[in-house]
C-alpha cells in the first residue's frame, strides 16, 4: 500500500488488516448480541486493539498450558483409555476454545470502560460470532492462515498420481483448504 512515496511495511499492513477485521467482527457481534455494546467508536477501537493483543500474546500461552495438561492427563490414563476418550476430549477442547474467547471478551469489557460484555453466555455468543466472521473475512482477504482455493486442472490423460495434480490427473476440481 503506497501513500505518495511512503511504502507501508508488510507487518504493519498485516497488523492493520487484522485489526480492521477484528473491529468489523466485534461491531457485528455488538449489533447481533443484545448485551454486547460500546458507548462510542473510540471504545470499540480500543477494545478491538486490546482483544487483538490478548489473542496474540495471552491466548497462545493459555493454549500451550492446556495442551500440556491434556497431554499429561492422557499419559496418566494410558494409551487405550486415551484413544477411547479422544472424541470427548476433542469436543471438550473445542468448547474450551469458545469459552476462552468468551473470557477474553469479558476481560476486555472489564478493562475498557466504554465497551461492555455483560455476562459469560453473552460473551460466549459474541465470541462465536466474532470467530466466524473473522474466519470468513480472513479467508476472503487472504489475511492470516485461513485460505480457500479452488482450482481446475487442464484436461488430459490421468497421471500416475505422483505429480502435483494428484490422482485425478488434473481433470477435476481441487479444493485446497
Amino acid at each position: 500500500m503506497m501513500f505518495g512515496s511512503y511504502i507501508m511495511p508488510p507487518k504493519l499492513k498485516d497488523f492493520l488488516q487484522r485489526w480492521a477485521i477484528t473491529t468489523v467482527a466485534v461491531l457485528a457481534a455488538a449489533h447481533m448480541v443484545e448485551k454486547i455494546h460500546y458507548d462510542h467508536w473510540h471504545g470499540l477501537l480500543v477494545a478491538t486493539l486490546l482483544l487483538g493483543l490478548l489473542n496474540a500474546f495471552l491466548r497462545p500461552l493459555i493454549l500451550i498450558a492446556t495442551v500440556g495438561l491434556l497431554g499429561a492427563f492422557n499419559f496418566a490414563l494410558g494409551l487405550r483409555f486415551a484413544i477411547v476418550t479422544l472424541p470427548l476430549q476433542i469436543i471438550s477442547f473445542g468448547f474450551f476454545l469458545l469459552a476462552l474467547n468468551a473470557l477474553l471478551l469479558l476481560f476486555v469489557g472489564q478493562l475498557v470502560p466504554s465497551f461492555h460484555a455483560d455476562q459469560f453466555w453473552t460473551a460466549f455468543k459474541g465470541g462465536l460470532i466474532i470467530s466466524v466472521i473473522s474466519l470468513l473475512l480472513n479467508s476472503f482477504t487472504g489475511t492470516g492462515n485461513a485460505r480457500i482455493q479452488m482450482q481446475r486442472g487442464k484436461p488430459g490423460p490421468p497421471s500416475s498420481g505422483s505429480g502435483p495434480s494428484g490422482s485425478n490427473g488434473g481433470n477435476g476440481p481441487v479444493i485446497d483448504i
